[in-house]
């Protein structure tokens, strides 16, 4: 008669770690092939690495430990698995695959809760900044706009969604710790999407980028085609 093996413990569990995992690649797959059935934009691989080295890069830029750094990016990689089972509550979803994964793999308690928090919150329909991580998280997933996220090649097939993304020909995150800033700097073709479209479509995301912003005690600037628009 086998006997349960006693899972490990208080593991210290790195980024690259979980950036290599089978398990994490394959519900991330498995969830992009849903969203793409489903018509949404690329949350791919790509997408997870962008979103957990621009969190990274927020926290380290604005002086936080190496702890929240690496947890931050941790969670940016795994913050859209929940996609897998359904994209309704993906967010919780997400967060209670994730806590069993950690735990599996002995990560320590509190450094698990930080994560699941982190990817419970960063829905901006049910979720909000809670913790530095998860306002890292929550900046990077909301300011990843770029026309290559868009799967449907037929523009008379656009949605509105669709078309903001493709019309975002360059955007980039940039901060600033001495003016403490988080700064979005979109380069929008207005033939395809309109700056009022954005802001349209996106309004509740960088409502939600500004609070997370000032838990971060941090200001949200958001700049389209030159134009300060906050």
């Amino acid at each position: 008669m086998s006997q349960n093996k006693e899972r490990p413990k208080n593991k210290e569990i790195t980024y690259g770690q979980i950036k290599e995992n089978a398990e994490i690649k394959t519900f991330i797959q498995s969830g992009n092939e849903v969203l793409g059935i489903l018509g949404y934009t690329d949350h791919s691989r790509v997408h997870a690495v962008k979103v957990a080295e621009t969190a990274g890069k927020i926290l380290k830029e604005l002086g936080y430990s190496g702890k929240e750094i690496e947890l931050a990016k941790i969670a940016g990689y795994m913050h859209d698995i929940g996609n897998s089972v359904n994209r309704h509550d993906h967010a919780h979803t997400g967060a209670i695959m994730a806590f069993q994964i950690l735990r599996e793999l002995g990560m320590d308690d509190k450094d698990t809760a930080v994560i699941v928090s982190a990817i419970g919150n960063h829905d901006e329909k049910t979720g909000t900044a809670v913790t530095p991580v998860s306002a890292a998280v929550i900046l990077a997933d909301k300011t990843d706009v770029r026309r290559n996220r868009v799967r449907n090649k037929d523009l008379a097939n656009f949605d509105s969604h669709d078309r903001v993304n493709y019309a975002a020909i360059e955007s980039r995150v940039t901060i600033n710790k001495e003016k403490g800033t988080v700064h979005l700097d979109i380069n929008l073709d207005e033939n395809i999407s309109s700056i009022l479209d954005y802001f349209e479509i996106f309004l509740q995301r960088m409502l939600m980028c500004r609070r997370a912003c000032e838990l971060l005690n941090a200001k949200f600037k958001f700049t389209a085609n030159g134009n300060k628009m906050a």
